[in-house]
């Protein structure tokens, strides 16, 4: 038999003076918004689906538990259930062999990403007590799989979050199901050196109010490719482990980023004049990709905004994220 916890993730809004912005677990926490990010999630979350989701574990005879966590020590709490059992070195590990199911309610990617990040927070080892047993390629253990349970279906799908693009179930039911019989899809996971996570993706630039993008300078390197050196100017640049941010109105950014390949696919778009035979001035973009383990993003000039898993921050120092191969996983049938 398993215990399944059903994991909503709420704000400080729902307390006496709270709100969305003051960095509740909605928001992913105020770790997780890099260099004065705003993140405006959706908080108020639906209870049909959770609730349709806890009778269908309870019918197949799981003890279910519905949780709603305002913090990330909330998260934490919940979290802690997935450990394993004491070891030598005194590190905090997952259980393989757990029978403690965790399914977490997602309004939108950014609330998903806010549960690995805590997830990778957990289990990571600090550099100098790295164990024997950890992949030379990762820096964290195979994270715990986790069920996702989109809490507006039809709104997701027509935005394609990353349930839909992983074809995850999305019914509550299905999502039981997947759950309790189907198997755990290994996935790359991003880790950056602002302490977050990536699991979808990231797209750097903006526009302005009228929808004209606006340019910006910034150094650009995938493992030893430099794709821009800080002289272009820059309509966007994508960062994809998979392929939310594939596409800029009707320019392809990236190829086919594939989140088992363990690479990070990397685009920037640089707008180019050129003149036809009439001497008529056009601008097409000029899209410049690689792919590698890592990738780094100087800014040159000020703060570029962001939007990373969904979550808004501007970048206005140097970020680098790197790929960890496999590192979480999702349950699907």
């Amino acid at each position: 038999m398993f215990d399944v916890v059903l994991l909503t993730l709420g704000s400080e809004r729902d307390a006496p003076g709270g709100g969305c912005g003051s960095g509740g677990a909605c928001c992913g926490g105020a770790d997780d918004r890099a260099d004065g990010a705003t993140t405006e999630d959706r908080c108020e979350t639906p209870r049909v689906p959770v609730l349709a989701c806890a009778d269908a574990f309870t019918a197949r005879g799981a003890r279910v538990e519905t949780v709603t966590a305002r913090s990330d020590a909330e998260i934490d709490e919940v979290l802690a259930r997935l450990d394993g059992p004491p070891r030598p070195d005194g590190l905090t590990w997952p259980d393989p062999d757990s029978k403690t199911r965790l399914v977490v309610a997602t309004a939108s990617d950014a609330q998903l990403r806010a549960v690995v990040r805590r997830l990778v927070r957990r289990y990571a080892p600090p550099p100098s007590r790295r164990p024997d047993d950890l992949a030379a390629n990762r820096t964290v253990p195979d994270l715990p799989a986790i069920g996702v349970l989109p809490l507006d279906p039809a709104r997701s799908t027509a935005q394609r979050d990353l349930a839909a693009q992983l074809g995850l179930p999305r019914d509550p039911v299905a999502v039981a199901t997947a759950v309790l019989d189907g198997t755990a899809r290994r996935l790359d996971l991003l880790r950056n050196d602002g302490g977050s996570v990536t699991l979808d993706g990231a797209l750097l630039g903006a526009a302005d109010d009228g929808g004209r993008p606006l340019h910006w300078r910034g150094r650009v390197e995938v493992d030893d490719a430099v794709l821009t050196d800080g002289e272009d100017l820059l309509v966007a640049c994508a960062i994809g482990n998979a392929g939310g941010y594939a596409r800029l109105d009707d320019v392809a950014l990236l190829g086919a980023p594939d989140p088992t390949d363990g690479l990070v696919e990397v685009a920037v778009a640089v707008p180019v004049t050129t003149r036809s035979r009439w001497g008529r001035r056009r601008v097409r973009l000029e899209v410049r990709r690689a792919r590698g383990r890592a990738v780094s993003v100087l800014p040159r000039e000020g703060k570029v905004p962001f939007l990373d898993d969904g979550a808004e921050g501007e970048l206005g120092r140097k970020r680098s994220w790197w790929t960890e191969p496999g590192a979480w996983a999702v349950w699907t049938v």
